[in-house]
């Protein structure tokens, strides 16, 4: 998948926005409800001259794709060492089918929804 296909499809998820709080050359997708906090699922930026992606997981979710594509799946590589068993970085020049990834991003986006407050998950019809 390349870049563009991944924003397209995470913008087209109830709630999704693009911001830039990094600066322009990272593509963030946040979630939020009209009145909850939002919070990043997708981010989409080059490294070493290769496009990526950043995607939130659940830990076991995290290990299992990062066991899967070794070497093209690796822990998020801009987190602190105690979130990023919680993130994937997903090197975008190949290696990873174009089902995986859009099942990564469904799980980013149930996993940072799940974190919002319920009144935020049932706006979002996701309760």
């Amino acid at each position: 998948m390349d870049p563009q296909q991944i924003l397209d499809y995470s913008l087209a998820k109830p709630g999704a926005y693009l911001d830039f709080p990094f600066g322009p050359g990272v593509f963030i997708v946040k979630v939020k409800a009209s009145r909850g906090g939002a919070r990043i699922f997708t981010q989409v930026f080059m490294l070493k001259g290769e496009p990526n992606a950043t995607f939130n997981c659940d830990m076991l979710a995290g290990e299992l794709y990062r066991a899967a594509y070794p070497g093209v799946v690796t822990r998020g590589y801009h987190c602190p060492p105690v979130q990023q068993p919680y993130f994937n970085t997903v090197r975008l020049t190949g290696g990873v089918p174009e089902d995986v990834i859009l099942q990564m991003i469904d799980h980013s986006y149930a996993t940072v929804v799940a974190k919002l407050p319920k009144y935020a998950q049932k706006e979002l019809g996701q309760t």
